[in-house]
């Protein structure tokens, strides 16, 4: 996926010159820890996708603490290919393998499970592990819609699960995310004036045609509670494949690159301005009608947050400028990430990886890095920025209801009807 250049250093002093809750630690109550030396048992929904795979390969079969016992997968070329990296990392053919993530959930020797599939699938297959009993790790964008935010929040603390987005940003690329909070929490750049964020654009509907399938796929599984619509190579190629399917692009089954890659850094945005549980409070749509760059959100501090500019997150304030990305972290002036943090100065956690992070916090009960309202306030901030380029309005945000204030016609905005059968579960 393409994304915006990263910006030289006359990029950062240009752009100066146009500017004049932490969780971790929290115990989840009546929950008993797990032996630190037993094994979390795990099973994998969505597991054939590049994602999916990925997450296998790089995150949980190489790590000792986790043992994979299931996976579910609507394609079966792909779901076969699944329980064959499992059984060869076992060096046995004990995975179980399923198409319907109902059967995986039932099983009691399954203590946890992680969420790879679209995110159209998201909040209906957490609210089900969640009352299965399930402790998640679900796969960034974290929801379709805010309603979808507001409910995911809701039912992972009702049955006290342990819950990590993968918004790896948090504890993985050297911890260069990290150490941009700490600085801007710090106040080393002043009161955040302006914040931009490189990333791809809204997603449209699909007007895809209708192609031929080949056997093998569970074409009504796969577009659940999505629109009925007829199969299309582009939205789910059949058999394994090593790209990320283009579904991400249209809106009944993602937010579109807004989403895909603004959820990682809309949510370090959230983190350095220490809004991990609320957010902004103003939708502003571009001045040019027809621009898909440019939408801004204003947070009660005065910070304004606008889509555009280079990849990654460009911090500007009244005493200097940090820019960080994947493999580049930046300031203007040149020295000021040196600077040593004064005893009062509050430290972020740095974790090994986003996968022990969650281990950890699965034996002794207590919040991941990137727990679920930090996943839902994150992806919040795509969902919004895509309503400023569907809808044009400038809107009034409330964080903490969850609701825009005094407009009953934007609230219809906050959720979709669902295709029969796959409805909302009660939770």
């Amino acid at each position: 996926m393409e994304h915006p250049p990263a910006p030289s250093r006359r990029e950062f002093v240009a752009a100066a010159a146009l500017t004049p809750a932490l969780w971790t630690g929290v115990r989840l109550r009546g929950q008993d820890p797990v032996p630190a030396n037993d094994r979390v048992t795990l099973g994998i929904i969505g597991a054939g996708g590049k994602r999916g795979l990925n997450l296998l390969r790089g995150s949980f079969l190489p790590n000792d603490g986790f043992q994979v016992i299931a996976v579910c997968e609507v394609d079966t070329d792909r779901r076969e290919e699944a329980k064959r990296i499992v059984d060869e990392r076992y060096e046995n053919e004990d995975c179980a393998s399923y198409i319907d993530y109902h059967e995986l959930l039932a099983r009691d020797d399954i203590d946890a499970v992680v969420i790879a599939t679209p995110d159209h699938w998201h909040v209906i297959q957490i609210i089900d592990a969640c009352k299965a009993g399930k402790d998640i790790y679900c796969e960034k964008p974290l929801t379709l819609t805010l309603t979808e935010g507001r409910m995911v929040i809701e039912a992972v603390r009702k049955h006290e699960r342990v819950f990590q987005t993968g918004s790896q940003q948090r504890s993985e690329y050297g911890h260069d995310f990290v150490s941009a909070c700490e600085h801007i929490r710090a106040g080393r750049i002043g009161h955040i004036l302006n914040v931009n964020v490189g990333v791809g654009g809204a997603p449209i509907w699909c007007d895809l045609e209708q192609e031929e399938m080949q056997e093998g796929l569970d074409w009504d599984r796969w577009l659940g509670p999505a629109p009925m619509r007829a199969y299309n190579s582009i939205l789910s190629p059949r058999g394994v494949h090593n790209h990320y399917p283009a579904w991400r692009g249209y809106r009944e089954y993602a937010g579109g690159s807004l989403a895909d890659m603004g959820a990682h850094h809309f949510d370090i945005v959230q983190w350095a301005l220490d809004a991990d549980q609320s957010g902004p409070v103003r939708v502003v749509p571009p001045d040019d009608p027809q621009a898909m760059r440019g939408a801004a959100l204003v947070y009660e501090s005065g910070a304004r947050l606008t889509h555009g500019g280079p990849s990654g997150s460009t911090f500007i304030g009244t005493g200097g400028m940090i820019h960080v990305d994947r493999g580049r972290l930046l300031s203007v002036p040149d020295g000021l990430l040196k600077k040593e943090f004064a005893e009062g100065d509050e430290r972020l956690p740095r974790h090994s990886n986003h996968a022990t992070n969650w281990l950890e916090c699965i034996h002794d009960r207590s919040r991941p890095v990137c727990d679920v309202e930090v996943g839902a306030r994150s992806v919040a901030i795509c969902h919004l920025m895509n309503i400023a380029y569907w809808h044009r309005r400038e809107l009034t945000w409330d964080p903490a209801a969850w609701r825009f204030v005094g407009d009953e016609e934007a609230n219809g905005w906050l959720d979709y009807e669902r295709r029969e059968g796959y409805g909302l579960p009660s939770f």
